[in-house]
């Protein structure tokens, strides 16, 4: 099986706004995570988002949403999602990968938490697969949280 890509990461930009909006899930999984541009009006009104575009090669696979404070809920994987025609390729983990990097360099930075909305076919697997593990906290009723001691 060839290599997939390594995944760099990008911020969005007037140039690949629309194209990050473009992004679809797979067919099933659109109750696990927010369309993009929903995300992107979200990160307009919170200044502690940080957003970026996903690439591999000159295909962008998806896009990741961080919330860039050890305030209030702390450093938190605020959105992931990996494009329908790009999902299995691993780079999910390669975005969580870098991510986890950044959040590294932050102040104050001791964990990275997620909140995954569960069912079957649900992202709680996934983060599970990295090291992340339920905290016994539940974000409105429906999203459990994980954490991933940095």
């Amino acid at each position: 099986m060839p290599t997939a890509p390594a995944v760099r990461l990008e911020p969005v930009t007037a140039e690949n706004v629309r194209a990050v909006c473009d992004l679809r899930v797979a067919a099933g999984q659109e109750s696990f995570v927010a369309p993009d541009a929903v995300s992107l009006a979200e990160a307009y009104v919170h200044e502690q988002a940080w957003c970026r575009a996903a690439y591999a090669g000159d295909d962008l696979v998806g896009f990741v949403m961080l919330h860039d404070t050890a305030r209030d809920q702390g450093y938190m994987l605020w959105r992931l999602m990996v494009d329908a025609r790009f999902q299995g390729r691993g780079y999910g983990r390669q975005v969580v990968d870098q991510v986890l990097a950044y959040v590294r360099t932050r102040p104050g930075a001791t964990r990275l938490s997620v909140g995954a909305h569960q069912g079957v076919g649900g992202p709680g697997p996934f983060y599970e697969s990295l090291g992340f593990v339920p905290t016994g906290e539940v974000i409105g009723g429906e999203e459990v949280v994980y954490a991933l001691p940095l």
